[in-house]
Order: structure tokens, then sequence, then C-alpha cells
């Protein structure tokens, strides 16, 4: 294990294992779109409604950073006033439609790339629409600007219900696969889907990762298992206003009760 990894284990594994979870939002896709049915999933917010978002979260004093950033400000005593900052897939968009908006408003973001379909689509969404990936030379532009490289695993599979092998070659794989593209490993993993369980939580710490990103992880929270709040393009500032909220109680309800 690396020493930034080492650090980044040291931020998430110590003595104030019951601490609550920090703020940690979730996006997907950066792109313009008019009509609802062009995002089905609800995944896409436009290039407007992010900056809207990342000027709500300055005009309250917090600045978005990627997760590693994150979890090393906080054991350094130093993490009040930040929020991490997610993007999963690795959509070409990130390139080139929230980069450019994280660096003008100051913040880093943590991008959970899946190294096993650089240069694809999102072939696994069976609704569409299709939305093409970053490259193997768009990854490392993106780890070149300042933000943090994830692992997403390789294919984008729910390892709840991939058998042992599959698991490994998803976590590790992906990981070897990464370190080779960035000369760096990472030190983040996403559960695809958000699904998880105990198995697949076990394993993602014994394959050398330092945290891990879940959406809500229930009674497997923890550095391996870290909630997340899903961001939409509906997300104006009442709803963050909500969510935000919902986030600080849902922790202090965990850490507080047995």
């Amino acid at each position: 294990m690396s020493a930034d990894t080492d650090t980044a284990s040291a931020a998430v594994t110590g003595p104030a294992r019951r601490s609550a979870a920090p703020w940690v939002l979730m996006y997907h896709s950066v792109a313009e779109f008019t009509d609802p049915a062009e995002d089905p999933y609800g995944i896409t917010v436009t290039p407007a409604a992010l900056e809207g978002q990342l000027l709500w979260l300055r005009a309250r004093g917090l600045r978005g950073v990627s997760v590693g950033e994150l979890l090393r400000a906080r054991a350094a005593g130093r993490g009040r006033g930040l929020v991490g900052l997610t993007f999963d897939d690795g959509y070409t968009d990130f390139l080139t439609r929230a980069l450019p908006l994280l660096r003008r408003h100051d913040c880093t973001a943590t991008l959970f790339a899946l190294p096993g379909r650089l240069g694809s689509d999102n072939a696994w969404d069976p609704l569409g629409p299709r939305k093409p990936l970053l490259t193997a030379d768009d990854l490392r532009a993106v780890a070149a600007a300042g933000q943090e490289i994830g692992s997403h695993g390789l294919l984008h599979q729910d390892l709840t219900a991939a058998p042992d092998d599959v698991l490994q070659r998803e976590l590790r794989g992906s990981r070897d696969l990464l370190r080779r593209l960035t000369g760096t490993p990472p030190e983040g993993f996403c559960y695809p889907y958000g699904h998880l369980d105990a198995r697949v939580v076990d394993a993602t710490r014994a394959a050398g990762y330092a945290y891990a990103c879940a959406i809500a992880p229930g009674r497997l929270t923890g550095p391996h298992a870290l909630p997340r709040t899903h961001i939409s393009q509906a997300d104006g500032g009442a709803r963050l206003r909500i969510k935000r909220l919902r986030h600080r109680v849902r922790e202090l309800r965990r850490v507080v009760l047995p």
C-alpha cells in the first residue's frame, strides 16, 4: 500500500469510528438537456445547474473537494467547511463540462472510473441514452488537472451478485489497471449501483482501498461504506438545504443510537 493510501487509511480508521460521516455529494453526468425523457435515471445535471449548486455551497462557506482530500483534512482537524464531490462512471462530459466549473470555483472532485470500459459507453443502462466514457488519455488529463481518480470496478457490475473470482477481478484488477494508467493506485472505490454487503465491503478493504463510497449503506456505514447524497437537476437551494439537514439528522441518529 502506498504512503498516500496509508495516510487516507489513517484518516478513516482512527479511534473515532462512530463519528458522523462527512457530507458527500453524488453526481454522474453534466450535459445540456431539455426533455426529462433524455435523462430517465435522473443522473444528469446541466452545467448551469452544477454551477448553481457550487455557488450555493460557496454562499454557505462550503467548498467541494475530492473524498481523499476531505478525509485527510478531517484527520488533520481541518475538515470544517469541506464537502465531498464525486462523479460516477467517468463520462466524457466530466472533462469537457464539469472540470472547467470545478476549476472556476476552486473545487476538486473524485471521478470514479471504469477502466474496463474506457472509450466505450454506458451499456449497463438499458434505457440510455448512450453517453461516451473517457478514454485512457482523457483519464490521464483529469488526473493531471488535480482531480482524484477512484475505481468504480471494471465493468459496472453488481458486486453483491458476483462470484468471488469476479469480485476480486473487479476490485483488484481495476485498481491495478488505474495504477498503470495514471501512475498512482486509487485510494477510493465506489460500489456500482450502490449495492454492497458485508462480503463486498470486506473484500474492498482487503484489496487495499483506503475508503469506499456507497449511497445508503445503513449499518455498514464506515470508512469502506461512506453514504452519499444523490444530486439531480431539480436540486436548487431549497432541496439542497433539506438534503444537507437530512444527512445531519441521519448521521446524528447513527452515532448516538446503539
